[in-house]
């Protein structure tokens, strides 16, 4: 199938054409339930302080406003006995903020350190295609270790397709990344290139490279704070734009920069009525005659 088609139906089709059915259709409905309680039974998040990938996508969107895509897609199979966990390590869907549209995914430490697998790949090219077609725009929350070494140039082929979409959406929608923990090697391609990055301070990290390949190459010793730590990254080499104390400011700041942002290209961005003057006190009564 090419990646440029890629949906996450077909993994679904596959995953249940393997499974024999049970016959009465409320045998097949707790059926089907128990497996989306299986799907979405997420792992603790392995740092303190941070949120894990749902919990991200909650505070996010507007309350009960989220539906998610490919919930039943599953890793790819890489050997005997493989582990394949739903989801492959990236949640995707659409909801809403303050009312407005938005398709928002969610990479998953816990899941094979949040590495893009071929899965993985294609719930989040599929996302990005589904944001074009409806025009809104599109929020990645990042925190993941770049391409998954047991599925080899897949893995590489995806990210390939992700950032030719990040083309085709520049200037078309808005896309904003947020990087909550480390974005390294591939995975730091996408968030470089769309329109907003926030980062959290002393938590955020994003570079190709990391100090241990960069000791060993050239012999210069640096930490990943040094080398693209969220003030690094927002303060010289310019590839973030928003620094965070923590992960719900960095949240509060998306829904923040979205009220000022039109869905797409095609609409004008939210228009507010001006507040009134405190207490009723005219505008030439606020602003002095001289200044200084």
């Amino acid at each position: 199938m090419p990646y440029s088609k890629a949906t996450s139906e077909v993994a679904v089709t596959l995953e249940v054409t393997t499974t024999r059915l049970p016959d009465r259709t409320a045998d097949r409905v707790l059926a089907l339930e128990a497996r989306r309680a299986q799907a979405v039974a997420g792992n603790r998040p392995r740092r303190r302080g941070t949120f894990g990938a749902r919990e991200r996508i909650d505070l996010l969107l507007d309350s009960g406003s989220f539906t998610e895509t490919g919930l039943f897609v599953r890793a790819r199979p890489t050997g005997d006995n493989a582990h394949r966990p739903y989801g492959d390590g990236v949640i995707t869907g659409y909801g809403t903020v303050d009312g407005r549209p938005v398709c928002v995914f969610s990479q998953d430490s816990t899941v094979f350190g949040g590495s893009m697998g071929e899965a993985f790949g294609e719930k989040t090219v599929a996302l990005m295609d589904l944001a074009l077609r409806t025009g809104c725009p599109v929020i990645g929350l990042n925190d993941g270790g770049g391409a998954r070494i047991q599925e080899g140039v897949v893995s590489l082929a995806l990210y390939a397709e992700l950032v030719r979409r990040n083309v085709q959406a520049s200037g078309v929608i808005p896309q904003i990344s947020v990087v909550l923990g480390p974005c390294a090697g591939g995975a730091a391609y996408s968030p470089a290139i769309t329109d907003f990055t926030v980062m959290v301070d002393g938590a955020s990290h994003m570079f190709v490279t990391g100090p241990d390949v960069i000791e060993a190459v050239t012999g210069e010793r640096t930490s990943a704070e040094e080398l693209g730590g969220a003030r690094t990254s927002n303060s010289l080499n310019g590839n973030a734009h928003f620094l965070a104390a923590d992960e719900t400011e960095a949240l509060d700041t998306v829904r923040e920069l979205l009220s000022y942002l039109p869905v797409n290209n095609l609409e004008r961005p939210p228009q507010y009525a001006p507040l009134p003057p405190p207490d009723g006190v005219p505008l030439d009564e606020l602003v002095p005659d001289r200044l200084g």
